[in-house]
């Protein structure tokens, strides 16, 4: 559900695009036939913040209508996976130690969950620990959109929505982050449930590998 929730997010969000920017073509074409009065009026009525604005506060709440549904993923992540540890533990011992914790994780839980364990862990032993999974079952059948923006599309979504990485081209590392929310919440989850706190971040450098990046209370770089 959580990644049908991010699927539907960003098909809504290129359809709000696509339209925005045929809208601005169409108002460009009718004021092409204007005089330059009229095309001056309208350049004072945008400084007097009506439109400007109009487009400002559209792109805000997007923005905020967006990372709520991340918090929510992250949110929902976080639910299963004190649930999944719960259940675990019925059958299994549960660690001791922050490090024990991290290898159950790393070992028996993804292995429950992905079919498969952590490819590479790392650590500073002060309470940070990076863990590398070389192809991520969630995003095993994903793949970049080769095609790209024309320079016009390009202006368009950068100008519309602030974000840059949309506006570089469609196959940007960004279109992956949405999908990382859930899995991130879910690692939260368990350690909460093995007794630690903890703030998870996660990355995708390469399709269809992923980095989390878990770092504990208290922790030291």
């Amino acid at each position: 559900m959580a990644y049908r929730i991010t699927a539907d997010l960003a098909q809504r969000e290129e359809e709000w695009i696509r339209g925005t920017t045929i809208g601005e073509k169409g108002r460009l074409a009718s004021g092409a036939g204007g005089d330059a009065a009229s095309i001056t009026a309208g350049t004072a009525r945008g400084t007097d913040g009506g439109p400007v604005g109009g487009v400002a506060t559209a792109t805000i709440d997007d923005d905020e209508a967006r990372e709520a549904v991340f918090h929510r993923l992250e949110s929902l992540g976080y639910r299963v996976g004190l649930g999944v540890v719960e259940r675990v533990s019925r059958q299994t011992p549960r660690p001791t130690t922050p490090l024990d914790c991290i290898k159950f994780l790393c070992k028996d839980l993804w292995t429950l969950l992905f079919r498969k364990q952590i490819d590479n862990l790392k650590t500073n032993h002060r309470g940070i620990y990076v863990l590398t999974d070389n192809t991520f079952k969630p995003l095993g059948r994903m793949s970049f959109d080769t095609k790209k923006y024309d320079a016009a599309m390009q202006a368009a979504l950068v100008a519309q929505t602030g974000d840059v990485a949309l506006g570089r081209d469609a196959n940007s590392q960004a279109r992956v982050q949405p999908f990382l929310y859930f899995p991130a919440g879910l690692i939260r989850g368990c350690l909460a449930s093995l007794g630690i706190q903890a703030t998870v971040t996660a990355e995708s450098a390469a399709l269809p590998g992923a980095t989390f990046q878990i770092r504990t209370a208290g922790a030291k770089n």
